[in-house]
């Protein structure tokens, strides 16, 4: 009986069971919502920050200071500032409701901690990356939103340079993958790839999350491809292989750079945004600030989050189809594709595997798990691949 693509993928989506699929279909449906929330408490932030006028009173205490300076502080106090009086949004957000949905067994002051570490460290990137936005708006003239595009590029990339080695070991544990048939197998796929093996992690994702997950971070020298010990725990070695693959295609195909260009035209985007309709804006909120002035970042961060929020379906297309081709490149050099469609599954606990295409289209990050097992399952097919 010839080998059918469709029965296969139906099979291996329906393993999961039914009230598994019930549950993963209402987180996922939630955390839709979330993004419309989320707008609205960045907004009552900003409109509380404003009206307090907190950071009026600060920018004037600085008043003998150079702007650069004024702008430094002021922002990062924002930031810091938005992050706190937001912080139990993202408590309830990632971490209530993660573990309310099996998804992460992190104890509630870890997650605190860590929330105020980001916070802090979001606080001091925001501070300078808006200290160089406001320098070119006194600079740059009418122009400025165009520069702001080279000046998100610089700033995206270097966060990305030193993200591995600076940001995220204070997050995580990054460890070599551990001596065995799994190092082996990774580092024979690496150096075909011409990766270095040392490249690959294992880190402690399972503190903050029990999901199936890995992903490939940083640039040059720093690049690494990490997998979570959750996937290494709760996998075979060939899905590990699999998964690798993926991560691997990532890396190869210089995915990280379009995202650095994707991100940096919507942020240019935003701001050519801000500088048409800012002063609307910022009388709806009750601030009283001109655009040139740090005091007026509550406005500027409203309107980047709403137009964000609207950018939404056109970044996930990107990211959408960078992921196909990650699945192309684990399928067309590991060649295991039953077990990418078991890896996949797995992430369908947390990701609803039989989106509508409206769905598929305006909220996922990556295409449906069904939609990736029918494509490991065509690939199949089409090679004559034997069940594994």
């Amino acid at each position: 009986m010839p080998f059918d693509p469709q029965s296969a993928t139906a099979a291996y989506i329906d393993s999961i069971g039914p009230d598994a699929l019930a549950k993963a279909a209402a987180y996922t449906e939630g955390s839709h919502w979330l993004l419309l929330w989320s707008l609205v408490v960045t907004v009552v932030v900003a409109w509380t920050i404003i009206r307090s006028r907190l950071l009026d009173r600060i920018d004037a205490r600085l008043g003998r200071r150079g702007p650069n300076a004024r702008a430094l502080v002021v922002s990062a106090i924002y930031f810091l500032l938005a992050g706190v009086l937001s912080l139990p949004w993202a408590m309830y957000e990632g971490w209530w409701r993660e573990s309310s949905y099996g998804r992460s067994s992190q104890p509630f002051f870890d997650a605190l901690g860590q929330n105020l570490l980001g916070i802090s460290i979001s606080a001091l990137l925001g501070g300078l990356f808006f200290m160089g936005v406001y320098a070119l708006i006194r600079r740059a003239g009418k122009r400025w939103w165009v520069w702001s595009g080279a000046l998100a590029v610089a700033g995206i990339s270097s966060v990305l340079l030193v993200a591995p080695v600076a940001i995220e070991p204070l997050f995580n544990e990054y460890k070599p993958v551990p001596e065995g048939a799994v190092r082996t197998a990774l580092t024979a796929m690496a150096q075909e790839a011409g990766i270095p093996p040392q490249r690959i992690f294992v880190y402690d994702g399972s503190r903050q999350s029990n999901n199936f997950t890995a992903n490939v971070s940083g640039l040059g020298p720093y690049a690494r491809i990490a997998i979570s010990d959750v996937a290494l725990k709760g996998a075979s070695l060939d899905e590990v292989r699999a998964v690798t693959g993926h991560e691997i295609g990532h890396y190869v195909l210089g995915h990280v750079w379009r995202s650095v260009l994707m991100f940096s035209l919507i942020v240019m985007a935003a701001f050519f945004v801000a500088d048409r309709v800012y002063a609307r804006v910022a009388v709806l909120l009750g601030s009283r600030a001109p655009l040139s002035s740090p005091t007026g970042l509550p406005v500027v961060m409203v309107m980047v989050s709403f137009l964000s929020l609207l950018a939404l379906p056109v970044v996930n297309a990107v990211i959408r189809d960078g992921e196909t081709q990650a699945d192309r490149y684990s399928l067309e050099s590991v060649a295991l594709p039953d077990a990418l469609a078991t890896a996949l599954v797995k992430t369908a606990e947390y990701r609803y595997p039989r989106p509508s295409a409206f769905q598929e289209a305006l909220f996922y990050s990556h295409p449906s798990v069904e939609r990736r097992v029918r494509t490991a399952m065509e690939w199949k097919a089409a090679n004559a691949v034997k069940s594994e």
